[in-house]
C-alpha cells in the first residue's frame, strides 16, 4: 500500500471529470513519473442517480471524503464558497492536502484556509485556481523565488480577452461579441462575474498575496468592469497606436514599498507583447528584481487545461507524501496584512471620451477644469461629426477624445466629475487607464 495514494474528489462537473479522465488514461506514465500510483477511491457529487464510472466509489456526503482516514489527499472541485469553504477546511483541520482550483474560496477566505493549514500542519495546492493551465502559481513560488516581484500584470480572463479580441478584430460590438461568446462556451449564460472584472479580481488578489509574502485581501483589489467600452473606444485606441485589454495589474509602489492590486480595461500600445494576446488565451508577464521580464502563456480556462494543473498539484503532493515531507514551508511569512495602496493615489495616465456640444469654446471649458487639477493634457482629438442621413437633421453632439498624461487617480476622477457637470457635457465621460510598462 506505500505504493498507492488514495485521492478523494468533491464535484464531478466538467473539470471533475476531466481530471477523472486523465488520471484514468496516463495512469501508467504517471506512476511511472512518480513512482506511486494515484488511486481515486471516492468522489462527493450533488446528485446519485447519475451514471458513473464503476470503479470509483460515489457519494452525496463530502465528509465521507473528508473524514475517510485512508486518503491523504482531498481535491476540492464544488465551486462556490460556502460548500467548499467547510469541505476544505474540514479536511485541512484532519491534516489532509487540499488541491483546489476555487479562485473565489481562495481571495474571499484564503486567510482563514492558509491560517488552518499552517495550524494543523496541512497543505492547499491551488495551481489551477489561477490561469488554468499557466503553471503561473509554481513560477512564482519555486521557479522565481529568487526574485522579488516589482510588477505582475496580464490577461487573466478569457472571456473579456475573447470579447475585446472579437471587438478588435471583426468590428463586433460588445453585445454581439458577448453572445458568441457565451455560444462557444467561453462565457457563462450568467456572464456577469467575468465581465463586472469579479473572476480576474479573485486572481489577482492571490498573485498579489503569493507574491509579496503576506494576504492581501479582496477587498483591497480594485475591480472595474468592461461593459462601458464601445466600439468607438477600440477604433479611436487603433488610431492612437494602443489596443484595450482587460488587464490584472499587481504592482510594488515606490511610496513606501506599498503594492497595488487593481484589475481594469487598459490600453496597451500595439508592439506589447500582450497586445497580441487573442481570443480565450491568457498570459501574464512578470517582472522580477534578478530575472527582469518573462511572460507566460497558454489556455486560461476549460476542463482539460484546469485538470492538467490539478493534476500537476496531485503529481506533488503524492511526492511529498511519498518523500515524508508533506508540510511545504508558510506560503505567507508576513503575519500582518500587506500594505496596499489606495487607489485614490495610483498614479497612471488615462484616455478620456466626452460627449460635448458640437459649440466653439467646449475645449477651453474642459482643459481649465484639468489644468486647476494640475492634470496635464497630452493629445486632444475631436473627430467630425458624421454626415447625417437624408432626411436626419445634424447632431449636436460630438465625441472628444483626450489623452492625459500621468495623474494621480482621486485628481482625475474629481476633475471629470466636474466636467460632467458641464453644460456643453451631454453625456457620462467614459475614463480608460493608459499603461506602457516601461
Amino acid at each position: 500500500m506505500n505504493n498507492v495514494i488514495n485521492i478523494g474528489l468533491l464535484g464531478h462537473g466538467t473539470v471533475g471529470a476531466s481530471v477523472t479522465r486523465h488520471l484514468r488514461l496516463n495512469a501508467a506514465p504517471l506512476q511511472e513519473r512518480l513512482g506511486v500510483r494515484l488511486h481515486l477511491c471516492r468522489v462527493a457529487v450533488r446528485r446519485a442517480n447519475q451514471r458513473r464510472p464503476a470503479s470509483t466509489s460515489f457519494t452525496t456526503d463530502w465528509r465521507e471524503v473528508t473524514r475517510d482516514p485512508d486518503i491523504p489527499i482531498v481535491v476540492e472541485l464544488i465551486g462556490g464558497c460556502d460548500t467548499a469553504r467547510a469541505a476544505t477546511l474540514d479536511a485541512l483541520r484532519l491534516g489532509k492536502t487540499v488541491i483546489t482550483a476555487n479562485k473565489a474560496l481562495l481571495a474571499e477566505h484564503g486567510a482563514e484556509l492558509f491560517r488552518v493549514a499552517n495550524h494543523h500542519r496541512a497543505n492547499i495546492c491551488f495551481e489551477a485556481s489561477v490561469c488554468g493551465g499557466v503553471p503561473i502559481i509554481k513560477i512564482l513560488r519555486e521557479g522565481l523565488v529568487a526574485n522579488r516581484f516589482d510588477l505582475i500584470y496580464g490577461i487573466v480572463n478569457g472571456t473579456c480577452n475573447y470579447i475585446f479580441t472579437r471587438m478588435t478584430e471583426d468590428g463586433a460590438e460588445f453585445a454581439d461579441a458577448l453572445r458568441e461568446a457565451q455560444r462557444l462556451g467561453y462565457a457563462e449564460m450568467d456572464p456577469s462575474l467575468d465581465i463586472r472584472g469579479v473572476d480576474a479580481a479573485h486572481k489577482a488578489t492571490i498573485l498579489a498575496s503569493l507574491a509579496h509574502g503576506s494576504w492581501t485581501g479582496l477587498e483591497n483589489t480594485y475591480v472595474e468592469g468592461i461593459r462601458h467600452i464601445t466600439q468607438f473606444d477600440i477604433q479611436i485606441a487603433r488610431e492612437l497606436g494602443y489596443r484595450i485589454k482587460q488587464l490584472a495589474i499587481v504592482k510594488r509602489s515606490g511610496k513606501g514599498d506599498t503594492i497595488e492590486a487593481r484589475v481594469h480595461p487598459t490600453l496597451i500600445p500595439q508592439h506589447h507583447v500582450l497586445a497580441s494576446v487573442n481570443g480565450a488565451f491568457n498570459a501574464v508577464v512578470v517582472r522580477g528584481d534578478v530575472v527582469g521580464d518573462t511572460m507566460f502563456y497558454g489556455r486560461g480556462a476549460g476542463g482539460d487545461a484546469t485538470a492538467s494543473a490539478v493534476i500537476a498539484d496531485l503529481a506533488d503532493a503524492a511526492l511529498a507524501l511519498k518523500s515524508g515531507r508533506n508540510v511545504r514551508p508558510p506560503l505567507f511569512t508576513s503575519r500582518s496584512r500587506a500594505r496596499i495602496l489606495p487607489m485614490d493615489d495610483v498614479e497612471s495616465r488615462y484616455y478620456l471620451r466626452l460627449t460635448v456640444a458640437d459649440r466653439a469654446g467646449v475645449i477651453a471649458r474642459v482643459a481649465k477644469i484639468l489644468g486647476d487639477a494640475d492634470i496635464s493634457i497630452a493629445s486632444v482629438l475631436q473627430p467630425e461629426a458624421p454626415e447625417p442621413k437624408r432626411g436626419e437633421k445634424p447632431s449636436e453632439h460630438v465625441p472628444l477624445i483626450m489623452m492625459l498624461h500621468t495623474a494621480r487617480d482621486r485628481a482625475v476622477r474629481d476633475a471629470v466629475a466636474r466636467i460632467d457637470r458641464l453644460s456643453v457635457v451631454c453625456a457620462r465621460t467614459e475614463v480608460i487607464r493608459v499603461e506602457s510598462f516601461d
